[in-house]
């Protein structure tokens, strides 16, 4: 049968619509499914590292947002700063950046249909799902993908310690350029200005604490944020660690969080995810063994620093290192815009 696209793309979130958005720029007929209508707001720390923003760019991407010229590591009276080196990040509004790649990509002539992932099949020429046949599937649909289900890529790895985010907005003069990441017993708070007149704050930890309290727990934050409004409902998501066995089965390649997730620690979701997007598209060819291989190779690329990092920053939060990790960022400050820098490129 003759595909209806080159690439259906299952998830039109930020990831997805980057890949239809990199599928257009390389020619090729591109239809995305999603549930919901744009733009969808999720929870996210919302701040866009130097890498990220530089590869919006590239897609023809500019949202509106704060500039963030770095990131301010907290706890007690210990501070650490380090200022980006070579360009400023951007606190940006979920919802805005949705909006801003959902209109590029109608721009490119993306098409963007209602509908959800169900059974996907597929022979040696195409992949069926959700109604629609396309060349290749493109898997985007999150933490907790269908598709990924669907082709036997899961794994069932249990962790010991499973982490959930929880993010609200407040009204209120962002007090500073960084984010802020304040480190409590157990919990973390991640601070980024996503407008003259806004802050976002998202709480990392295990589940079942209660956000406003665990807020207040913070005294700095509590100075801060005593008495703003809060704007709209805090928003969950987790858990946040998930894993694949492969990124690719045949026809259909996961791309972002459907392809594996270690934490939101370090900020770096949506500068890996936009990564992979161009991985996944950049790597397509006619002979399928080779193009896969060629994904799993530059995925391992582009998220290596990631994935080490970030592990090896969480196994430290977990463990009784953890009261040392902002001590450590003040008195080796080398080292500490070192691993900033790895991540913000």
């Amino acid at each position: 049968m003759t595909p209806d696209a080159d690439l259906l793309v299952i998830g039109g979130g930020p990831v997805g619509l980057a890949v239809a958005i990199e599928g257009r720029l390389a020619g090729l007929s591109v239809i995305v499914v999603e549930p919901r209508a744009t733009p969808v707001d999720k929870a996210c720390g919302e701040g866009l590292m130097p890498g990220a923003v530089a590869a919006l760019a590239r897609l023809g991407v500019d949202p509106a947002g704060h500039t963030l010229t770095g990131i301010r590591y907290l706890r007690g009276s210990y501070t650490a700063d380090h200022l980006f080196a070579s360009s400023p990040g951007r606190g940006v509004r979920r919802t805005v950046l949705h909006a801003a790649l959902a209109a590029r990509a109608r721009e490119l002539g993306a098409v963007v249909v209602p509908g959800r992932a169900g059974a996907v099949e597929q022979d040696g020429s195409s992949v069926w799902c959700a109604g629609i046949r396309g060349r290749w599937l493109l898997a985007c649909d999150g933490l907790h993908s269908t598709v990924r289900r669907q082709v036997d890529l899961a794994t069932h790895h249990r962790l010991r310690a499973r982490r959930f985010g929880v993010r609200r907005h407040f009204r209120v003069e962002p007090w500073t350029d960084l984010v802020e990441v304040h480190w409590g017993r157990s919990v973390e708070a991640y601070v980024t200005p996503v407008a003259d007149d806004v802050v976002g704050v998202a709480l990392l930890g295990p589940a079942h604490h209660d956000y406003d309290r665990t807020l207040d727990s913070f005294a700095a934050l509590h100075h801060h944020l005593d008495g703003a409004e809060r704007l709209g409902p805090a928003r969950g998501a987790g858990p946040m660690f998930q894993q694949s066995q492969h990124r690719t089965a045949g026809r259909v390649r996961l791309v972002g969080d459907a392809s594996g997730y270690v934490d939101a620690l370090t900020g770096e979701g949506v500068r890996v995810g936009l990564a992979q997007a161009h991985a996944a598209v950049a790597t397509l060819g006619e002979d399928v063994r080779r193009s896969n291989a060629a994904y799993e190779k530059a995925w391992t690329a582009a998220t290596r620093d990631y994935r080490v990092l970030t592990s090896g920053l969480l196994a430290a939060a977990g463990s009784p290192l953890r009261r040392g990790i902002v001590p450590l960022a003040v008195t080796a400050p080398g080292l500490y815009g070192a691993v900033v820098e790895r991540l913000a490129r």
